[in-house]
């Protein structure tokens, strides 16, 4: 059997449909206990709604974006396993990157042309799941402790609370996008001209006090950005 056939067969369809159902129990769950929370905090619903849908609109742009990385993890390592790990991880370039370190290391070169083998598919897949494990047992050993650590380094200093986050935020996607910004190709056209646009909407969005503009800011800052990329 060719293993384009076993990537794509029911056994897989079914495992990953397990997972994904996992995950969606999770959400439901999460949302839920979120919901219960706000209400005792003395949220109204009206300011949940408006959180949700904020929520929802701004998950629009990366989850169109992750979608078109599915295509290209699709040919490599079929159907189902795309669906499942994108689900979990969300990130492409890892899992991309997973799927070659995994093919090469039985002698398997994607990149030179090379034809995906059974074997390496294995190869692929174990290097996939056990290369993202490690944040996940990490994580499962210290969030109950997060709180202590935090108390430890606000020392009292709440304002510190609003600050964290958003420095943490500015750290993770400067992270992401410095690659991009070196590279001097059309990713950098594309990361500047992202960045420019998300910075007019949000003055335009401030200045006329457009509320949906706010929400929709990231989608059309992340879409502007790759068209003007494609365009020049």
């Amino acid at each position: 059997m060719e293993y384009i056939q076993i990537a794509n067969s029911t056994p897989m369809w079914i495992a990953a449909g397990v997972a994904i159902a996992l995950v969606m129990f999770q959400a439901l769950i999460f949302a839920r206990k979120s919901y219960n929370t706000g209400k005792t905090i003395g949220m109204t619903d009206t300011q949940m709604k408006s959180a949700m849908k904020s929520a929802m609109i701004t998950s629009v742009g990366p989850s169109l974006v992750i979608l078109t990385g599915l295509l290209s993890l699709l040919v490599t390592v079929g159907g189902p396993m795309a669906w499942m790990r994108l689900s979990f991880i969300g990130s492409v370039m890892f899992e991309l990157m997973a799927v070659g370190f995994g093919a090469e290391a039985v002698g398997v070169n994607l990149g030179a042309g090379d034809a995906m083998t059974q074997v390496a598919f294995a190869s692929a897949v174990w290097t996939m799941i056990l290369g993202s494990i490690g944040w996940i047992v990490f994580s499962t050993l210290t969030a109950d402790k997060m709180a202590s650590v935090q108390d430890r380094f606000l020392k009292g200093d709440t304002s510190l609370l609003k600050i964290i986050p958003v420095a943490a935020m500015l750290g993770s996607f400067g992270s992401l996008v410095s690659g991009h910004l070196v590279a001097l190709n059309k990713n950098t056209v594309a990361a500047i001209s992202g960045g420019l646009i998300m910075a007019i909407v949000v003055q335009l969005a401030e200045k006329k006090e457009l509320k949906w503009l706010k929400e929709w800011g990231l989608a059309i800052a992340l879409f502007g950005g790759m068209i003007v990329a494609a365009i020049l």
